[in-house]
């Protein structure tokens, strides 16, 4: 299973950075996750205040998703 990958920096300090995965319930190849992957930023940001998206990417879902 494939999971969308953010790595957000706090804005208050943003040398404090950390990678969240966000698990795909879709069987899908790396390509459709990047796909599906853009609706899920505002979702993460608004639950995630005081960080900011430096970056993201499809990979492998791991035992500790968000």
């Amino acid at each position: 299973m494939l999971a969308i990958i953010i790595s957000a920096c706090l804005v208050a300090d943003p040398g404090v950075c950390k990678d969240y995965r966000i698990p795909l319930d879709l069987d899908v190849d790396t390509a459709k996750c990047a796909l599906h992957a853009p609706p899920h930023f505002a979702q993460w940001a608004e639950e995630h205040p005081g960080w900011v998206i430096r970056k993201w990417q499809c990979g492998p879902s791991k035992a500790k998703d968000i």
